[in-house]
C-alpha cells in the first residue's frame, strides 16, 4: 500500500508572510531572567508583577509586519497553530547591540530651550532622537540613546494560539495591533524610566 500525497499540498507546516495569528508569550531578559513583557495573567500573578490595568491574553501579530523582534518572528514562521516553543534571541536579532556612539554629551542650553530641567533617568527628546539621561554635570548632560534592551539576549516562551482568516477580523486585528504597539511602548517607558507615570501619543502620518 502506498501513501497518498494528494492531501499533503493542503497541509501547511509553517506560517506564511502575511498570516494573521494570535500568540501567548512570556519574554525574559536572558542574563537575569527578569520578565520584561508577557501576555499570560497566571504568570504575572505568580511572579508578583500583575498589573490590573493590563489586558492579559493572546495578542495578534501579522507575520512579516515586524510587530515583534526579528529573532522571534523568524521562529514563528517555522511554527503552526498549537505549537509551543522556547526561543532565544540574540541582541542583533532583538533590539541591537549597545553602541558607545549612542551615548552623547548634550549642552544644558538644549534643554533650557525646551524649559526642561534634566535629571538622571529622565526620558528626553533631542531633535528626532529619544534617550535617557544618565548624568548631569558641569552644564553638560550625558544622554543614552540606546534602546533599554539593547545589548541583551532575550528568551521567549511562545505559543501560537490561533490563525485569523476572516477578513473582517483581520481589519479589527490591524487596529488592535496599532493600539498594542502604543501600549507596549508606553509600558516599557514607564518601566525603565523613573518618574514617568503617563504617556500620551500624538499620531501624525506623512508620505
Amino acid at each position: 500500500m502506498f501513501k497518498s500525497t494528494a492531501t499533503k499540498s493542503f497541509i501547511r507546516d509553517s506560517m506564511e508572510e502575511g498570516s494573521f495569528i494570535r500568540i501567548d508569550y512570556v519574554g525574559r531578559i536572558g542574563e537575569s531572567g527578569e520578565i520584561f513583557d508577557l501576555t499570560k495573567e497566571d504568570v504575572a500573578r505568580k511572579e508578583n508583577i500583575f498589573n490590573p490595568e493590563v489586558n492579559y491574553g493572546p495578542v495578534p501579530i501579522i507575520i512579516g509586519a515586524e510587530v515583534v523582534v526579528k529573532g522571534l518572528e523568524n521562529e514563528l514562521k517555522k511554527m503552526n497553530v498549537g505549537d509551543k516553543k522556547k526561543v532565544i534571541v540574540k541582541p542583533e536579532d532583538a533590539f541591537g547591540e549597545r553602541k558607545a556612539e549612542f551615548i552623547k554629551l548634550v549642552h544644558m542650553s538644549e534643554f533650557k530651550k525646551q524649559n526642561i530641567d534634566p535629571y538622571p533617568g529622565m526620558l528626553v527628546n533631542i531633535g528626532r532622537l529619544r534617550g535617557r539621561v544618565i548624568s548631569v554635570s558641569g552644564g553638560r548632560v550625558r544622554v543614552d540613546f540606546n534602546h533599554p534592551l539593547a545589548g541583551k539576549s532575550l528568551e521567549y516562551d511562545v505559543e501560537i494560539k490561533e490563525e485569523i482568516t476572516d477578513q473582517k477580523e483581520k481589519i479589527k486585528v490591524k487596529e488592535e495591533i496599532s493600539g498594542m504597539i502604543k501600549k507596549t511602548i508606553a509600558n516599557m517607558i514607564m518601566k525603565w524610566v523613573k518618574n514617568i507615570k503617563k504617556i500620551q501619543f500624538i499620531d501624525e502620518f506623512t508620505q
